[in-house]
């Protein structure tokens, strides 16, 4: 297959496009540094002539409300009709668990608004949404941090590997449509604040994690199940301390 991954030179999209290539599939990275920009639509006819299937795996480039609103829908409806137009068989598109919870978020609005679009259009879709990533754990405890201290709430957190995030697009994007959405999270449970207090203690971090009820994560607050699927999600296989071992 001739799979186009948007967002292909990044952190998940450039493991899809090494994964499918090693699979023997014809996997394209597309990206404004390839000359491809949904955005404006440049470069979008070319990159899908003869394409198969499309993987969109983008993210906006800021997060204020208007400007991220703008940046999901504008691309996920230029990315649609160039697909239409080029006879693309499927659509893929990577979301985030919960993000129907979260919608005090502007950022998660737009992903829901992304989402609504693509289920209303007439290409096969398929939506894989995933969990927090192993690799945005510091970023986390860094937005998290008020003084010297990491407040978090006691809320379940199901992280997932970079690469196990891949392989579950990567599986999805060679598959038949579902025309639906599939969960994907780590192989381990925790609570938010017992993981991170763990993680810093282990890594000499001397900032103390802090049991707050009325802490925030990017400026919500989640429920106890928010950010984490329920229990038909598909699970990665790498454990966190496993990942860690191998990527410090």
């Amino acid at each position: 297959m001739k799979v186009v991954v948007i967002g292909g030179t990044g952190l998940i999209g450039s493991k899809i496009v090494a994964k499918l290539g090693e699979h023997g599939h014809d996997a394209v990275a597309a990206a404004p540094s390839t000359g491809v920009d949904t955005l404006t639509g440049a470069g979008l006819a070319e990159a899908l002539t003869g394409a198969d299937v499309v993987v969109d795996v983008s993210n906006a480039p800021v997060w204020e409300d208007a400007a991220v609103l703008e940046f999901f829908e504008t691309s996920t409806r230029n990315l649609l009709a160039a697909e239409r137009a080029a006879g693309v068989r499927h659509h893929v598109a990577l979301s985030v668990v919960g993000t129907e919870q979260l919608l005090d978020s502007g950022y998660f609005r737009a992903k829901l608004a992304q989402e609504k679009l693509i289920e209303s259009a007439e290409v096969p879709y398929s939506i894989v949404r995933a969990t927090q990533f192993f690799e945005f754990v510091p970023s986390i405890a860094d937005a998290s941090t008020v003084g010297d201290a990491v407040h978090l709430k006691h809320v379940f957190f199901q992280p997932i590997a970079g690469a196990d995030v891949a392989q579950a697009v990567g599986r999805t994007a060679v598959g038949e449509p579902l025309n639906g959405t599939v969960n994907v999270a780590g192989p381990e449970r925790f609570r938010m604040d017992d993981f991170f207090r763990e993680v810093l203690a282990n890594s000499n971090d001397s900032r103390q994690v802090v049991t707050d009820p009325k802490a925030v994560y990017y400026g919500i607050s989640p429920t106890e199940y928010a950010l984490v699927p329920g229990d038909d999600a598909q699970q990665g296989g790498t454990a966190y301390a496993d990942w860690l071992r191998d990527n410090s």
